[in-house]
């Protein structure tokens, strides 16, 4: 689906991008050791996932291709359809680590930390489903007016 350009404010277009700088940010992160918060646990769950078979430093190399890569394509609004796929793939992955570290995403009270950090993207998939509606369904949706409208 295609956007009216002259509406910057697109809510559409607005959670697109958020989502897609989002991604950009923490996938650029990752190319730089020590950087991203969620490394270390990304590179455990990488390695439990491949059963060691690939480095844990490659491992997250190829991971923050993807993130960015999902980003560009997010603000670009390429390939919607297959974007919107392979992002939904990556957020299922990232709850992995509460199955194969819950003592580091659980605590006797909650969530820890990292699990707070991990249970936030419920946001981003939610945010997915609505652009996959939007961008490949093409579902009319009463509340395409732009925010500035009121």
């Amino acid at each position: 689906m295609t956007e009216v350009k002259s509406n910057p404010l697109n809510p559409f277009r607005v959670l697109r991008i958020s989502i897609g700088v989002i991604y950009l940010w923490f996938g650029v992160l990752k190319f730089f050791y020590g950087l991203s918060p969620a490394e270390q646990v990304a590179s455990q769950t990488i390695h439990q996932l491949t059963f060691g078979l690939l480095p844990d430093h490659l491992a997250i190399q190829i991971l923050a291709v993807w993130e960015c890569l999902l980003g560009i394509m997010l603000i670009s609004c390429r390939f919607m359809k297959t974007v919107l796929w392979f992002m939904f793939i990556h957020m299922a992955f990232t709850f992995t680590p509460f199955v194969f570290f819950p003592q580091q995403t659980f605590s006797h009270m909650g969530f820890t930390l990292l699990g707070q950090y991990i249970m936030k993207n419920i946001i981003i998939i939610s945010g997915g489903m609505v652009l996959w509606q939007h961008y490949v369904r093409n579902i009319p949706v009463p509340y395409m007016r732009p925010f500035s409208e009121g």
